[in-house]
């Protein structure tokens, strides 16, 4: 038999060591002094009969065992799975602190990519930040919820670079795969930049296998930057307003994968994971996953956690009023 947190099995000792004391002397006043006994005793077990005393420290000892999660160790039992790698591009250019999207469009993002992290199974998920430049947030992995911590606490001001180039997410996001000739999913969350011209960003992604997959967020009427000294403006003065690029569309239809513009509904990214599934059904690789079969014996002392309290509460003298 094995335990889960053996650290706990610490408590259970000090607690069977009360029982002992509670035994042998009952915490009588003939072998302890009032003023060990104050230490050593709690009040309240101190007005207890033996009897009750016992029961009591029995049912902490047994919650305290149950907590420890005894089990005992099965076989393990394999199963075959199929995975892909997929990489996640969030643009963390300025321009995703428009307001345009509530909060704003890199919140909004962080929170469909949540979801996109809830309807994925075995599929291994690395990250990228990216700007003028691209930056590894996490390299891949089924880690789901160490990859929603890092991306929480994920900011612009992580870098003081201006403006978006995807095409030097595609080039970081390349080499994040360890299968360089297969097909390969990268998803993008941005509103795409300022670029009108992808041709070369699609011929790079043809010719590497990559398959573009985008989460456009933002609208047509665009809306303002905020800064820490109220919005953003121009060299002249006049307020900056950054629009939703639609160009980036072709990036995403060119290369096989598909574009979605963004929605207030909770399931519209399970329609992103299922075309990425649909893309990849033919190519997703067989993996072994091992999985252990253990029995869980948690609930034994729990329940004689339950007797004992209930034995020790209904031997215990009610007060008269």
């Amino acid at each position: 038999m094995s335990f889960l947190y053996p650290i706990v099995l610490l408590f259970v000792f000090l607690s069977l060591l009360l029982l002992f004391l509670i035994k042998k002397y009952n915490f009588d006043e003939k072998y302890f002094s009032k003023r060990v006994l104050s230490r050593i005793a709690p009040d309240g077990l101190k007005k207890l009969s033996n009897k009750k005393q016992i029961f009591l420290v029995l049912a902490i000892t047994f919650a305290l065992l149950s907590l420890s999660r005894p089990y005992i160790k099965g076989q393990e039992i394999k199963v075959n799975t199929k995975s892909y790698e997929v990489v996640v591009g969030f643009d963390i250019s300025n321009s995703m602190l428009c307001d345009d999207v509530y909060p704003n469009r890199l919140e909004f993002a962080k929170q469909k990519f949540y979801n996109f992290l809830k309807d994925l199974k075995d599929e291994k998920v690395a990250i990228l930040g990216f700007s003028s430049r691209a930056f590894l947030i996490a390299p891949p992995t089924d880690d789901y919820q160490t990859l929603k911590f890092l991306v929480k606490n994920m900011q612009t001001d992580y870098i003081s670079l201006k403006g978006t180039d995807i095409g030097e997410f595609l080039k970081s996001a390349n080499e994040l795969f360890s299968n360089k000739d297969a097909n390969k999913a990268v998803v993008i969350f941005s509103d795409g930049g300022d670029k009108e011209d992808y041709s070369k960003d699609i011929e790079y992604a043809k010719s590497h296998h990559i398959k573009v997959f985008v989460y456009a967020i933002g609208t047509q009427k665009g809306g303002v930057i905020k800064t820490k000294n109220g919005v953003l403006k121009d060299k002249d003065g006049n307020i900056v307003i950054v629009k939703l690029n639609k160009n980036i569309k072709k990036l995403a239809l060119k290369t096989g994968g598909a574009y979605m513009r963004y929605s207030l509904k909770n399931n519209d990214i399970k329609e992103l994971v299922k075309a990425i599934r649909e893309s990849f059904q033919n190519e997703a690789k067989n993996s072994i996953k091992t999985i252990k079969n253990n029995l869980e014996l948690f609930w034994i002392p729990l329940v004689l956690s339950i007797l004992f309290f209930f034995l020790a509460s209904f031997s215990i003298q009610r007060r008269k009023i």
